[in-house]
């Protein structure tokens, strides 16, 4: 018996729900589990992400500097610290506490800002796949009008995603309203039919 005809009598048995059920079963990424919702608040700085940071006061102590791909800053006078996942308002405790420590200001005050965060990467079936910037805010399908949009063979409900999170790697799929972190690989699946 050929495909066809299995379908057909699949079809005239009234079990065409049980069908469509057994193909989007078939999807691919199905079977992922969703992955956490993620929330901008508290944003943790890591590897890439540049930062400013206004040492009030001390324009040697001011400027513009990046994160390194190990999540440590080096500063002048105060050296390399530590930065990955901490909040802007963490690292600039950290640093006038630093600073304090070294003898190189009394009562130091620090502000760190956020210049440019780490960027996110579309891949799989949008128009333009590659690396973009991330803006607060981003979502799945933010994502996808960034990277050119949805090809005709895209999956456009759901799409794998794989996010950094406190040094563990997480992998599962995200809806279109589904916000997206700094350093996300979004990856849009194809569709089987």
């Amino acid at each position: 018996m050929t495909a066809r005809v299995h379908l057909l009598q699949v079809l005239r048995s009234g079990a065409a729900v049980t069908l469509l059920a057994l193909l989007s079963a078939c999807a691919p990424g199905a079977d992922e589990p969703p992955l956490p919702q993620y929330t901008s608040i508290g944003y943790r700085l890591g590897g890439g992400d540049q930062v400013r940071i206004i040492t009030f006061g001390d324009t040697q102590l001011t400027g513009e500097f990046t994160v390194d791909d190990q999540g440590n800053i080096a500063l002048p006078l105060v050296g390399i610290l530590s930065a990955g996942d901490l909040t802007p308002e963490q690292l600039g405790q950290r640093i006038a506490a630093e600073l304090k420590s070294k003898n190189l200001l009394s009562d130091p005050s620090v502000s760190v800002q956020v210049l440019a965060y780490r960027p996110i990467f579309v891949l799989g079936e949008v128009n333009k796949p590659g690396m973009y910037p991330y803006q607060p805010g981003m979502t799945m399908l933010t994502a996808v009008a960034i990277a050119g949009g949805f090809t005709y063979r895209a999956v456009e409900d759901y799409a794998n995603d794989v996010r950094t999170m406190n040094g563990k790697v997480l992998r599962g799929n995200v809806t279109p309203d589904s916000f997206i972190a700094p350093g996300d690989v979004v990856k849009i699946y194809q569709r089987l039919f």
